[in-house]
């Protein structure tokens, strides 16, 4: 999304630059002249006292605008330049200025202007959606998580209450097989007296 919007945003600047241009040599009217430079408190004072202002720095790129250009015109050869040119081609007509030409023109820039703004809107439109998308997928991950441990904590209180319940179980079984060894040591102790009783009664 960034990289989208910052080469539109650099083409746009370009095209805008480019139509300005054109405006320059078909419109001089509606050309807009790039800001003077100021010069510093320094240099203003030596200019004012009769010096020479310093040197602008050399635009780069193609006219200033600090675009490189891909594409290098090789020289030709020096065989082939000591040969004359040919005379150029017979043309129709004298040149005349073609407003309409030059309005098309212009009227292209502008088409390619909108539709970069267009692009840039729909970028930004579907950015804008992604992110609510993903603020609520965020909120529902969150609630989820929450949800989540709240069952967690019930299912360990509850495993700690059947944790309780086996420690009370295990020890009511142990006292019961007590008491049970107890019962079962004392009706053997009274069969053997009766035993004995029925053994020694008939004598």
């Amino acid at each position: 999304y960034k990289d989208l919007m910052a080469n539109n945003g650099a083409a746009k600047e370009v095209i805008l630059f480019a139509k300005n241009r054109l405006q320059k040599f078909y419109n001089p009217k509606m050309y807009k002249a790039p800001p003077k430079t100021e010069l510093s408190k320094e240099d203003r004072i030596f200019v004012n006292n009769g010096g020479t202002p310093p040197p602008t720095e050399a635009p780069g790129g193609i006219a200033g605008t600090g675009i490189s250009v891909g594409l290098v015109q090789l020289a030709a050869s020096t065989s082939s330049s000591k040969v004359a040119p040919p005379p150029p081609p017979e043309t129709m007509e004298a040149y005349t200025k073609k407003s309409e030409e030059s309005n098309g023109v212009m009227a292209m820039m502008d088409l390619l202007v909108k539709d970069l703004d267009k692009e840039m809107t729909e970028a930004e439109t579907e950015e804008k959606v992604s992110q609510e998308d993903y603020e609520k997928t965020m909120a529902d991950s969150a609630e989820k998580r929450a949800q989540d441990s709240k069952s967690l904590n019930d299912k360990e209180a509850a495993k700690a209450d059947l944790q309780s319940s086996l420690e009370d179980s295990t020890d009511e079984r142990t006292s019961t097989a007590k008491e049970h060894m107890a019962t079962t040591k004392y009706i053997q102790e009274l069969h053997a007296e009766c035993d004995w009783l029925l053994q020694y009664f008939d004598v």
